[in-house]
């Protein structure tokens, strides 16, 4: 047998699930089938009844005290298979349940409710899966009925004896309950008897009858089939007589049926005017429903504009500004009398349109009309003032620099040099800073056009300083008669002294680098450049956030860009009257560059402001400046340098060797413990031309290449000695300049060597290369190698060995033109010779032991009496 869903505990989950916060508790959750009939009794498949729909009927109570109430729920099934309530009816009102006899399964029946009487609609039916499901539901609401009212409803269509002894068979599956509590009525008391039996649904009177009439009928009675006989014949007898009393009573019935007719009709007729006035008046409450709504939202909406008229009244008065300080922002005068009238209105006026702002305003107040009105008569104040002292003060800073200007006194003259002093007319300005951080905070745009005025008017007078200082600088500075070609015509004269030009320029950086530093330092303040002269906003401590922080860096990233901007057109066109300072020391000295550039250089990593970054970018443009100046001069030494290679025979020390000491030992001074890299880069240019026109020189004449070249690296190894030991970078081409003598010597001294002495030599080298092969006994029987051969180059070149060592003397020190170098290069000549002979001499002793041939010691005693 398949299970009930009454006992079914998801679906009892579910239902609870459903009616969760209404403190009930469901006692019994049942499905069930919904159609609608027609009116009376519904007939299944009649064309009045509906498609079946699912759903399931459930009993809750909700207990109230020491009592509870009864609820008959119906839930319908939503779209995702859950359940929700759709009906829920009151079991106190039930008034009637009826079992459709057109079913012919017994499963379909139908709930009456006394309150559902008047209402014309079609009754519900309900239909079971089977005849214990209809049972087990229709015995539980009967039980909750007779303890909740006292009284059952009335029951068509089921036998209540059958319905007692199914309950008593399935005790188990009825649910027990106690006190319930009608809420019209007094509490009803219930039986404690909690075993349903047909006691429950007859009343003990017609049990006493039925007793009696069993009793009596029984009485005399052997069979039950006689007994039985005998009632059907009392039936019949009874139906024979009520239907002849009904024949008798036929014109009564006519008049009954009449007048149920005359009734029925009238019922009818009554129902419609019900059902019109059910109409009528449902319309009408829904009317009243509206009317009573509308009336509260209309109570509500006054109540909520007069608050919000309290609140605009409150929150304009705090926006207000006095007449008298709105007439002076709005006014057609503006003067330096009435400045701190201005400042106080202006004051007053940042007060109220900060007013506008989070957390001082809500920000949904700034749609309100009353607000936008007052906000644009604020604005309208704020810009024409805004207007009015821009203008005041762009012809303000104007007139001011004019005044300068006409005022001859403060600029240098003829034979007198005068440092520009701007300490007054800083003190006019700062009359008007807050003046001015108050325009930034009204109109920031308005501060543009009027720091262009500034910059533009500060710039006329800083450049007419700057030219008249730098004309009388240079009049003023007597000029020594420099070398400006070091590397051609007759030797330049060290005897000169341009410390005054370098002075001067010193002079020209230590007057006007301070000012221009701090022109830049005052206009970023003045003109309220830093990012925290801003008004701060009102925040709490715990309100920080990345969005915040993010504005500030936006904002002081743009306070920067228009500060260089500001600062470029402060200082823009100045550095023409320091590049006519650096031309002309350049003229005059072009070794100045170097002293210009170091001390140039040590004024720019001075500057560690931000503010003095375009001053920054000056002073790099003069290092610029004076580095092209400087690379000038070094090509064209180069130049000079390379006019010396022209294919012609030349010997002795070249005259750009020496030259270039005496350039070395003057840079050198003038570079004063400054930086090296200027200087370095030049040696690096000028000596590496030099290496290579020597180069190109020796290849004009072969035969004395090596002396001419052994000539000039010595002479430059002699002039650079001292230098050498203190400058890395000269260090680093002496000592490639020693490699490069070392080599011409070498080759210098065996031409010498083999001049006289070249047959023993290469007798020597034979030896050597047939003993790689051969054992020194088969050497001499070599041809070209025998004893005899050993005998005639001894004879012909150690013969008289005294005369061709004084030759080979003579021919190593023809052609040198440097004395200095013979003693030296004399003493490399016997070293390398010696070595030669004595490895000579050891081989013929090796090979040739019967032989007689000079010893080592006999020729080293011949050229040392050289």
């Amino acid at each position: 047998m398949a299970k009930s869903s009454s006992e079914d505990t998801e679906l009892r989950r579910a239902c609870e699930d459903a009616i969760e916060g209404t403190k009930q508790r469901i006692l019994m959750s049942i499905r069930v089938a919904k159609s609608k009939g027609a009116w009376g009794k519904g007939k299944i498949g009649s064309k009045g009844s509906q498609m079946a729909k699912p759903r399931v009927i459930a009993i809750s109570t909700k207990d109230k005290g020491e009592k509870s109430k009864a609820f008959l729920r119906v839930f319908k099934y939503t779209n995702g298979g859950a359940l929700e309530q759709a009906k829920m009816y009151k079991l106190k009102r039930l008034a009637k349940m009826e079992v459709l006899s057109s079913d012919p399964s017994g499963c379909t029946f139908m709930l009456g409710f006394d309150n559902l009487r008047n209402q014309r609609v079609a009754p519900i039916q309900w239909t079971m899966r089977n005849l214990n499901d209809r049972n087990r539901l229709l015995v539980c609401i009967l039980t909750i009925c007779k303890e909740a009212m006292g009284h059952l409803p009335k029951v068509v269509g089921i036998d209540i004896v059958e319905l007692a002894l199914w309950a008593k068979e399935h005790a188990s599956a009825v649910p027990k309950h106690h006190s319930f509590e009608d809420e019209d009525d007094e509490d009803t008391s219930s039986d404690d008897d909690s075993e349903v039996s047909e006691n429950e649904f007859v009343s003990r009177a017609e049990e006493e009858d039925m007793e009696a009439l069993l009793g009596t009928s029984v009485m005399g009675v052997g069979e039950a089939e006689v007994f039985s006989e005998r009632l059907k014949r009392e039936l019949h007898a009874l139906e024979a007589a009520n239907v002849h009393a009904i024949l008798e009573s036929e014109h009564l019935v006519d008049e009954v049926l009449q007048g149920l007719e005359s009734a029925s009709t009238r019922v009818e007729d009554m129902d419609e005017w019900l059902a019109l006035f059910n109409v009528k008046l449902r319309h009408m409450r829904e009317d009243i429903e509206a009317i009573e709504s509308r009336n509260n939202k209309l109570e509500m909406q006054s109540r909520n504009y007069k608050a919000l008229s309290e609140e605009l009244d409150k929150l304009l008065e705090r926006l207000h500004i006095p007449a008298e300080l709105s007439d002076c922002l709005a006014g057609a005068t503006f003067d330096e009398a009435s400045l701190n009238t201005h400042i106080k209105a202006c004051d007053q006026l940042g007060a109220a349109l900060r007013g506008f702002d989070p957390p001082a305003m809500d920000p949904s107040f700034s749609k309100i009309r009353a607000v936008r009105e007052k906000r644009a008569e604020l604005d309208i104040i704020k810009l024409t003032f805004a207007r009015k002292a821009c203008q005041y003060l762009r012809d303000y800073f104007a007139n001011s620099v004019d005044s300068m200007l006409n005022d001859k006194s403060s600029f240098s003259q003829r034979g007198q040099l005068k440092t520009p002093d701007h300490a007054d007319f800083r003190s006019k300005c700062k009359k008007y800073a807050r003046l001015l951080h108050h325009l930034k905070f009204l109109d920031r745009n308005s501060l543009a056009p009027l720091r262009k005025s500034y910059c533009a008017s500060l710039n006329k007078l800083l450049r007419q300083e700057a030219r008249e200082f730098s004309n009388e600088l240079r009049a003023g500075t007597k000029a020594p008669k420099v070398p400006t070609v070091w590397f051609e015509g007759p030797n330049p004269n060290q005897n000169f002294d341009t410390s005054s030009i370098f002075e001067a320029y010193i002079k020209m950086l230590t007057v006007f680098i301070p000012l221009l530093v701090d022109e830049s330092v005052f206009l970023s303040r003045f003109l309220r450049f830093e990012a925290a002269s801003s008004d701060p906003p009102c925040h709490d401590e715990d309100d920080d956030s990345d969005d915040d922080f993010s504005t500030e860096i936006d904002e002081i990233a743009l306070e920067m860009g228009q500060l260089n901007e500001s600062l470029r057109d402060l200082l823009d066109g100045i550095q023409e009257d320091f590049y006519a300072v650096v031309d002309w020391a350049q003229k005059i000295d072009p070794l100045l560059c170097i002293s210009m550039h170091g001390i140039t250089e040590q004024y720019m990593n001075d500057q560690k402001s931000e503010v003095a970054g375009y001053v920054r970018l000056l002073l790099d443009a003069m290092e610029d400046r004076i580095a092209s100046h400087f690379i000038r001069f070094v090509d064209e030494s180069r130049h000079q340098i390379e006019k010396y290679d022209r294919n012609v025979k030349q010997t002795g020390v070249m005259a750009f060797v020496p030259r270039f000491a005496l350039l070395a030992t003057c840079m050198e001074q003038y570079i004063q413990g400054q930086s090296r890299d200027l200087v370095d880069q030049a040696y690096m240019k000028i000596i590496g031309i030099m290496f290579v026109t020597l180069d190109k020189i020796s290849q004009c004449d072969q035969k004395h290449m090596d002396i001419f070249l052994l000539e000039n690296y010595a002479a430059f190894q002699n002039s650079l000695y001292d230098l050498a030991n203190c400058v890395p970078t000269l260090a680093k081409f002496y000592h490639q300049a020693s490699e490069s003598y070392e080599q011409a010597c070498a080759s210098h001294i065996t031409v010498a060597i083999y001049y006289c002495f070249e047959r023993l030599f290469q007798f020597a080298r034979r030896i050597e290369d047939l003993m790689v092969t051969n054992s020194p006994e088969e050497i001499p029987f070599q041809v070209g190698l025998t004893k005899t051969d050993l005998r005639k180059v001894v004879k012909s070149n150690l013969s008289g060995v005294d005369k061709h060592i004084a030759a080979m003397h003579k021919k190593l020190v023809k052609n040198l033109t440097c004395n200095e170098l013979i003693p030296t290069l004399w003493d490399k000549c016997k070293k390398e010779y010696m070595d030669k002979y004595e490895t000579f001499a050891q081989l013929t002793a090796k090979i040739y032991p019967s032989e007689n041939v000079p010893s080592a010691t006999e020729i080293r005693d011949v050229l040392n009496s050289i």
